[in-house]
């Protein structure tokens, strides 16, 4: 077998996200076909190039060698595509704007806010729950802004040449929890109140495990954890078999209810990053700061939040 530039990337997108799961979803391939294919490089190269360990994959020092080489060529190989694509939409005369985002509330409005502003310009959507896969594809050339959330004490990995501009600095994680728990009777939930529920969390989200596990530890609580997508979370939620945090914009349900948290112990900062000199950079920011703050408004236990806090609406350094 020889060596392809996907087999280069897969071997990068599982030494980045350390681990074969969250690799082939980014890769958008199945785990057990990732795991084949892994196999089948180390064979044809006669050795071993990552360590299985329980909690995932890490290189072994010849894959450290073999990533120290493979990484500079499929940087390369992106940035000779992206800078082909850009040379084109200039020759064709059409403005391109390609946003990546994390999951948010506030996304349908920024889009709706940057067709406005951006008449003519052929905006498009890469989603991902993975930040930093979406700095990897900003760095590479094939996104132009990348909307992101820092899970708090988990920082992101930022490749280096991004350009970073902070629209809330701390945003308060809420919980959702089923409308009858008895929890949901007050504005407000203690975690003790959740210490015997079974929580909800998505591993493949940057950080999201790891911030979720330190603010229980912290409380002295170590609750039986379920893993899986927020779509799977909020049917179990409504079920009464789980409870998960959410972000405080999430909209009302007449199944579910969505409280902040005492003394609000979870927390994301949310980050636009670009490229030095991306000509659309101001305008994604502003169009989004205004979306987000449309967000805040409509989700009333957010709005309550920021009022009891004296907190200005998002947008602006430092707000929550």
């Amino acid at each position: 077998m020889e060596l392809e530039v996907r087999h280069l990337r897969a071997l990068c997108a599982i030494a980045d996200t350390g681990s074969l799961h969250k690799a082939a979803r980014h890769l958008g391939i199945s785990q057990p076909s990732l795991t084949t294919q892994l196999r089948r490089i180390e064979h044809a190269l006669g050795a071993e190039l990552f360590a299985h360990e329980r909690t995932g994959c890490r290189p072994t020092p010849l894959g450290h060698a073999v990533l120290s080489r493979a990484r500079p060529l499929v940087a390369q190989l992106d940035r000779l595509v992206s800078e082909t694509r850009a040379a084109a939409a200039r020759a064709d005369g059409v403005a391109r704007l390609r946003i990546g985002s994390t999951a948010s509330r506030a996304l349908a409005g920024w889009l709706r806010r940057l067709r406005g502003r951006l008449p003519g310009t052929d905006i498009s959507l890469h989603m991902d729950v993975s930040a930093g896969a979406l700095l990897r594809g900003l760095a590479a050339g094939r996104l132009d802004v990348a909307f992101v959330h820092e899970v708090e004490g988990c920082p992101l990995r930022v490749p280096d040449g991004l350009e970073r501009r902070v629209l809330v600095e701390r945003e308060p994680q809420f919980i959702s929890l089923p409308r009858d728990h008895p929890a949901a009777a007050g504005p407000v939930v203690d975690l003790a109140d959740l210490a015997g529920d079974r929580w909800m969390v998505d591993p493949t989200v940057d950080g999201e495990w790891d911030g979720l596990r330190r603010v229980l530890w912290a409380a002295g609580i170590d609750p039986p954890v379920l893993h899986g997508d927020y779509h799977t979370a909020a049917s179990l939620i409504v079920a009464g078999e789980a409870v998960a945090p959410c972000q405080p914009t999430s909209g009302p349900r007449d199944d579910m209810a969505i409280r902040p948290l005492r003394d609000d112990p979870l927390a994301v900062r949310l980050l636009l990053y670009h490229r030095p000199g991306a000509e659309a950079a101001d305008a994604a920011y502003a169009e989004l700061a205004a979306a987000y703050r449309e967000a805040a408004l409509r989700a009333a236990p957010y709005r309550q939040w920021l009022l009891r806090h004296g907190s200005p609406l998002p947008g602006v350094p430092h707000a929550a």
